[in-house]
């Protein structure tokens, strides 16, 4: 039998048992009058209590039970009982199905209207259980993927592309084409990537099918579907939102457009590529609601961060954040950008393209159709008397020499590189074509990062008997068992990966006149042999044992990370882990 509902004033009852005053009560009441929404929310705003004691004291109020949804292994078709749009609304899930009655969870068990049209629209009793708003949420966005309404929008084009319309180009163009598949197909398609945490979609022609794929955490995974014809018209529906030429199908094109998904603004930059079966699409998805992170909220240690920050703060110099493409190297730089940003302080940015709009600085867009390149906006940059350049990325040897140059006369510049590590960043620079006094003169630091998997919490487990991570283990860890480490079993809440999430993994080398001196000479070997020696050095392969020996991610991944298990230098961490 469903337990019955009654209404319950939660206000006084955590007044009665202690929890808040009477005092702190009277203020949130006046505070969620003000601003609406939940006294429980409120009350965890204000800092009376934290999430877990409020929900904690609900359930037992109510006497139902509290269930985490990052370690609930839920059944993706029970959860898809209840519609989206009453999960969702209703802020409730169904968490197992018991045969007679269903166990439902509620961000809100008190909401009896809501209990009551559960009830209606499940059609069976329903026993409640309290569960957090946010691990709600997530999950939702997770089950209640748009995979089969993009099948089922695509079939829809496709059939309308195969009844013959004339003038594809013409039906695109119409202003009132929101209705349209096409129209209906892209909207899903950035919805689907939305609430999945994509940061790219890529539209792939192939012989016979047409590849959709989204990468989530670093990795791609795909969809594929038969309907291949629709990719052209999808292409120029793109097109035409960025303002590009539809009919130019031989040139790669850039472009860039902003569109509004789930009450979030996310800009999309895009870029086209003619392959051998039409032309393929790579859109990357940067979501501005979400405002820029302070330095704090990157993911660097206490130590690493003062260290870093020390060269953020000096007057002049050059600092160098490096790694592949999509290792977080713009979010760093921003959150230092927004650390320097105060009215004392004049900032140029010198960008291609620019990803988030920052108040107060001067961010130019680099247009190298007309010549407005990184190394023109540079030089000119100098003559607007600014305190310190932001250039997006050393590109060649005229933009490398200007950027040292203007360190070395009185500016505070930051740049981005693609290299392995921090330590081939500096001998980049001389490969480049830089003079070494230069470098020697200029650089001041160099952060190189890397992305790395964080282990689902809801499906994590002691990882599982592994002779090539054992063997390697025993080669640099003697007696260490890979079964004292994590791993993820593969769960609904992270598809099946074992993986949720990322974390950033550092590597700061500072130039100190030892390793100074080896540049001015260049002397590459007997620099690269004292950086990795220079006191307080961590590499990024030793940052990410760490994480794996704190259960954050996998010994996988630390592999990942360090290329290969001979490449892993692991006599600092051992000493700093026995320490």
């Amino acid at each position: 039998m469903a337990q019955p509902r009654q209404k319950i004033r939660i206000g006084d009852l955590l007044v009665k048992n202690g929890i808040i005053t009477e005092e702190q009560l009277n203020k949130a009441l006046a505070t969620q009058k003000l601003q609406g929404g939940k006294l429980g929310n409120t009350l965890v705003e204000l800092g009376y209590v934290t999430s877990m004691q409020f929900l904690e004291f609900l359930a037992e109020q109510l006497k139902i039970s509290y269930v985490d949804l990052k370690r609930y292994n839920y059944n993706e078709e029970t959860v898809k009982l209840l519609p989206e749009t009453a999960a969702r609304r209703f802020r409730a899930m169904v968490l197992k199905d018991e045969g007679s009655q269903l166990l439902v969870g509620m961000a809100d068990p008190t909401d009896l209207y809501g209990y009551d049209e559960l009830c209606k629209i499940l059609k069976r009793p329903v026993v409640m259980a309290v569960i957090r708003e946010t691990d709600l949420l997530r999950t939702l966005d997770t089950v209640y993927r748009r995979t089969q309404e993009i099948e089922s929008i695509a079939g829809e084009l496709d059939e309308e592309l195969a009844a013959g319309v004339s003038n594809l180009e013409q039906l695109l163009i119409e202003t009132d084409v929101e209705d349209a598949p096409v129209v209906r197909l892209l909207r899903s398609l950035f919805e689907d990537a939305v609430q999945v945490g994509a940061s790219d979609i890529h539209i792939e022609p192939d012989e016979k099918v047409l590849r959709i794929r989204q990468r989530i955490d670093g990795v791609l995974h795909e969809q594929v579907m038969k309907e291949k014809r629709i990719a052209p018209a999808l292409v120029s529906r793109l097109k035409l939102v960025c303002g590009l030429d539809i009919s130019e199908k031989r040139l790669p094109l850039d472009g860039r457009f902003n569109i509004s998904v789930k009450g979030r603004s996310i800009d999309v930059r895009m870029s086209t590529m003619p392959v051998q079966y039409g032309e393929a699409v790579v859109m990357r998805l940067l979501d501005q609601s979400g405002g820029i992170l302070s330095l704090e909220q990157i993911g660097m240690d206490s130590e690493l961060l003062n260290r870093f920050r020390r060269h953020l703060h000096r007057p002049h110099g050059l600092v160098l954040v490096t790694g592949p493409t999509g290792s977080g190297k713009t979010t760093t730089l921003y959150s230092a950008l927004n650390e320097l940003n105060i009215a004392a302080k004049k900032i140029i940015t010198v960008e291609d393209p620019v990803e988030y709009r920052l108040p107060r600085i001067n961010q130019v867009q680099i247009h190298t159709r007309i010549g407005l390149d990184f190394a023109r906006v540079l030089r000119s940059s100098l003559r607007q008397d600014p305190d310190i350049i932001m250039v997006g990325e050393m590109r060649d040897e005229e933009t490398a020499e200007i950027a040292l140059r203007a360190a070395m006369t009185g500016h505070l510049v930051l740049s981005t590189l693609h290299t392995n590590d921090a330590v081939s960043t500096a001998l980049r620079l001389l490969d480049m074509g830089a003079e070494g006094f230069l470098v020697a003169s200029s650089l001041r630091t160099v952060l190189a990062q890397r992305l790395v998997r964080r282990i689902c919490a809801s499906c994590q487990c002691d990882a599982d008997d592994d002779p090539i991570h054992q063997n390697w283990l025993d080669s640099y860890m003697p007696g260490t068992a890979i079964t004292t480490f994590k791993q993820g079993r593969g769960c609904p809440l992270c598809n099946n990966t074992g993986y949720r999430g990322r974390i950033g993994i550092f590597e700061l080398l500072e130039i100190d006149t030892v390793l100074a001196d080896a540049l001015r000479r260049g002397a590459s070997a007997e620099f690269a042999n004292k950086a990795a020696k220079q006191h307080g050095f961590v590499s990024l392969a030793a940052s990410a044992f760490e994480l794996a020996k704190r259960g954050v991610t996998s010994i996988e991944e630390v592999l990942r990370v360090a290329g290969s298990a001979e490449e892993l230098p692991l006599s600092e961490v051992v000493v700093k882990v026995e320490a």
